[in-house]
């Protein structure tokens, strides 16, 4: 169908320009494919991804951009060939919409490393050539590989977060074998990833310290989140008490700190993983190698295998997101209060009742 015919019956929020104000913008959808599923959107988690690609942080920006990749719904129509989903059920879409299905990552289920490079849900090019668009709108046609069940007694509110926050920290601590329980997690940062560390943490039965430069967030971690510890990490007496403690790290700040300090927190043989995006990682090889056997691992978010799995744990360990529901006329002031930290611990906005 010529793009020109095609009906702009999709209503979303967009960015025009590298400012990112939203606002409201009609655009068309590609038509249903014999794989796909087409999913009316109710919520849609806000991520700092949003902050970047609407402000062209990274440079590579197409506009007018619709942001998100937090995307909880409820499918309204499915392919001919789509035997995963019906009318009505609950689903979401994460990070990313397609991939080649054919390499050794994507036949792994790990389509979110594809040879050829995932294709992003907001800001990517797809295999028909047009410019993929998120889940600020009101509806999206996914093929069904890429699209996960949501058990029907979880709030769709609270499922929107998982597939970017809660997958990019569950990812990684599965890999790296930190379901075993008696073990000690230390998280750096407690944003809408770190909150999300804490809570798996707790879930697989480890030991929780939280490290933060706020004093202002100890209560939270250890009254809301259930942390066992809570460390100013500019204290230096009390990183110095911790000193080969930890198993694990799971690091989600995303601003420029120092990595010896916490990679001392480490036992031999320990695990650093860094899912922050800070400007440069910076640490003396004496704090890997000199009598430590320590690794160091990077992640982003997860192949659809994993995800299902850590969608399916939350739902059967009651393992929320603690979550601020907006509508979407609120949208560029959470953008702006996501800059500044000032959210507990992730907006998600009510698509179903404010998107008009």
């Amino acid at each position: 169908m010529d793009s020109q015919t095609k009906t702009e019956d999709c209503l979303g929020w967009a960015a025009r320009d590298p400012s990112g104000a939203l606002s409201p913008y009609k655009f068309s959808r590609r038509p249903l494919g014999s794989d796909d599923v087409s999913l009316k959107i109710t919520h849609c988690g806000v991520c700092y991804a949003d902050v970047i690609w609407s402000r062209n942080k990274n440079g590579d920006s197409m506009y007018p951009l619709v942001p998100g990749h937090e995307i909880a719904g409820v499918v309204k129509e499915v392919g001919s060939n789509v035997c995963r989903f019906k009318v009505g059920d609950p689903v979401g879409v994460g990070t990313y919409v397609n991939s080649c299905r054919d390499c050794e990552y994507c036949n792994d289920g790990v389509e979110v490393h594809c040879v050829k490079g995932s294709v992003f849900t907001f800001n990517g090019i797809d295999e028909d050539g047009t410019v993929t668009k998120g889940g600020y709108s009101s509806y999206i046609v996914v093929h069904e590989r890429y699209c996960f069940r949501i058990p029907s007694n979880y709030p769709l509110a609270s499922a929107a977060p998982l597939l970017c926050a809660g997958i990019t920290v569950y990812a990684p601590m599965m890999r790296h074998n930190m379901n075993h329980s008696g073990k000690s997690l230390g998280v750096i940062g407690l944003g809408g990833l770190g909150h999300m560390a804490v809570k798996f943490g707790k879930a697989f039965g480890l030991h929780v310290t939280v490290f933060s430069t706020s004093i202002s967030k100890k209560e939270e971690a250890l009254n809301l989140l259930g942390a066992d510890k809570f460390v100013v990490s500019s204290d230096q007496e009390q990183m110095k008490g911790l000193s080969k403690s930890l198993d694990f790290i799971v690091d989600t700040a995303s601003g420029n700190h120092p990595f010896d300090p916490y990679m001392s927190l480490l036992k031999i043989s320990g695990v650093y993983v860094l899912v922050g995006f800070p400007s440069e990682v910076k640490f003396s090889p004496a704090s890997l190698n000199m009598g430590s056997m320590r690794t160091v691992s990077g992640s982003i978010t997860g192949g659809t295998k994993v995800t299902q799995e850590m969608i399916d744990f939350c739902a059967a360990h009651n393992i929320y997101p603690q979550i601020e529901v907006i509508p979407i006329q609120y949208a560029n002031e959470a953008l702006e209060r996501l800059i500044k930290r000032d959210v507990k611990y992730r907006f998600v906005i009510d698509i179903e009742n404010t998107l008009k």
